[in-house]
């Protein structure tokens, strides 16, 4: 089922490789400026994590870097690619649906090319989920 297109970069998807659920193959960029994110995790503005739940720490790193892409003149839909840090890994994975929630919140239709990392920690111990992401604006 073809999804519809939310973004001004062609995505690609490989028909040797399994039909991609929530992310892209592979996103060639239009052309542009190209916006480069530092890793956002739950930070709310007083610098401490804001929620005790991946899904909540999610929640709230997304809308970071929605501020920043916005902050750069950059949308959700100009991304072409994003990494997703956890600690934990198990929990990412029977969170699946409640984030895809969250996802289409924040970032709408689009699914740039993607990963999901686990790690022992991140810089913040309290930190369970950093997104660290790239956008290209025409």
């Amino acid at each position: 089922m073809a999804r519809p297109v939310t973004t001004p970069h062609h995505i690609v998807e490989a028909g040797e490789l399994p039909q991609p659920r929530g992310y892209a193959h592979a996103v060639v960029s239009e052309g542009g400026r190209i916006v480069h994110l530092a890793g956002m995790t739950a930070q709310g503005r007083d610098g401490t994590i804001d929620g005790s739940t991946l899904v909540e720490q999610f929640d709230v790193a997304a809308q970071n870097v929605v501020h920043a892409l916005r902050a750069a003149g950059a949308e959700p839909r100009h991304m072409v690619s994003l990494v997703v840090y956890t600690t934990d890994f198990a929990q990412y994975r029977a969170s699946r649906a409640a984030l895809g929630g969250v996802w289409r919140q924040r970032f709408g239709g689009h699914y740039p090319a993607m990963a999901v990392i686990g790690v022992t920690e991140l810089f913040d111990a309290a930190a369970l989920v950093e997104l660290m992401a790239v956008a290209v604006v025409r």
